[in-house]
């Protein structure tokens, strides 16, 4: 298994997207997004999902040539528009105008709409925390995950992420999927013909179940039950109803080569902390303290730095280099 730099990952990924007909920019934004998954070891938002990207390119799925829609409709809220490409060169069109909108208004809302999955929703509130502001995102996603009591999918895996901006490094920083898991987990038991644990998933008659097969032609269940579904669907109300983007009910599988363009939402809420400056440090510093005195104990994402090299399975790097030409 090859130790590889994240800065070959990044190199790998750009070309594979490149070869399969993204344009230079878009094929930069999205294979940051890449390395910076795997440099945090989150290896489903990596580069498990370059060869979905490339085949998409090719069959039309997810354009890498369209130009993002910046508009601002309010004060306070802009829209990018991604036309059907990929989330990443949308948000990142889009990100001055909201940027420069919060610092007007103290608060702003930036929705991505119409736009291919955008995996690790982290990826995109950092990015607005390293601008010194509070970042909250929320994404939607095909449907895998089932009502409490149900069985059948209505919602996808809808992340939710929040990043607390520092001085040198973000203070506060989580992301994770509103499901038990993420999809991927369940699909990497199948292939390592391993079970899973029980409360991942329910069956096709909602009976918990620890058989991967049968989870996937069943559906995911909430993190925490009824709380976490609560969550989920404020992440696909705000997702799409507020973006103009699709239901999760009405997105294909992700990963499948073909079929109709995801056309998936994400919205963001900007938050300049400069407006409660004098006491949103304050309550801060008070929280911090008290988990910092706790051993063991720590804030999420305190130690989000990444690596700088990784293990890539040697299946998996010959793939990247076959997809890069």
């Amino acid at each position: 298994m090859p130790n590889v730099t994240i800065a070959k990952i990044k190199a790998a990924s750009h070309a594979a997207l490149s070869h399969h007909g993204a344009e230079d920019w878009i094929a930069d934004a999205v294979a940051q997004a890449v390395a910076r998954a795997e440099s945090l070891g989150n290896v489903i938002c990596g580069l498990y999902y370059l060869e979905s990207y490339c085949s998409q390119l090719t069959s039309g799925r997810v354009s890498g040539t369209v130009e993002p829609v910046i508009s601002r409709p309010k004060s306070g809220a802009v829209r990018a528009d991604a036309m059907f490409g990929f989330a990443q060169p949308a948000f990142a069109r889009g990100l001055p105008e909201a940027v420069a909108a919060a610092r007007e208004n103290g608060v702003a809302i930036l929705g991505v709409a119409n736009a291919h999955t955008c995996t690790s929703l982290g990826f995109f509130t950092e990015q607005i925390a390293a601008k010194g502001l509070i970042g909250i995102g929320f994404t939607n996603a095909s449907p895998v995950v089932a009502p409490p009591g149900g069985n059948a999918a209505v919602i996808g895996t809808n992340p939710i992420a929040m990043t607390v901006p520092g001085p040198d490094a973000p203070l506060m920083h989580f992301d994770f999927s509103t499901s038990a898991v993420a999809l991927g987990k369940i699909t990497m038991a199948k292939a390592a013909g391993e079970a899973i644990p029980l409360g991942w998933a329910v069956d096709e008659t909602g009976a918990a179940t620890i058989d991967p097969e049968a989870a996937l032609r069943g559906a995911l269940v909430s993190a925490g039950g009824y709380k976490g579904w609560g969550f989920g669907l404020m992440a696909e109300l705000l997702a799409a109803g507020m973006t103009g983007s699709v239901n999760s009910l009405d997105v294909g599988g992700l990963k499948l080569p073909d079929g109709e363009p995801h056309g998936l939402g994400q919205f963001y809420i900007l938050l300049d902390p400069a407006v409660h400056s004098d006491h949103f440090a304050d309550r801060f510093a008070r929280i911090a303290d008290a988990v910092d005195a706790q051993e063991g104990a720590r804030l999420p994402g305190t130690d989000i730095t990444g690596l700088d090299t990784v293990d890539v399975p040697d299946a998996l790097w010959d793939a990247v280099q076959k997809l890069g030409g």
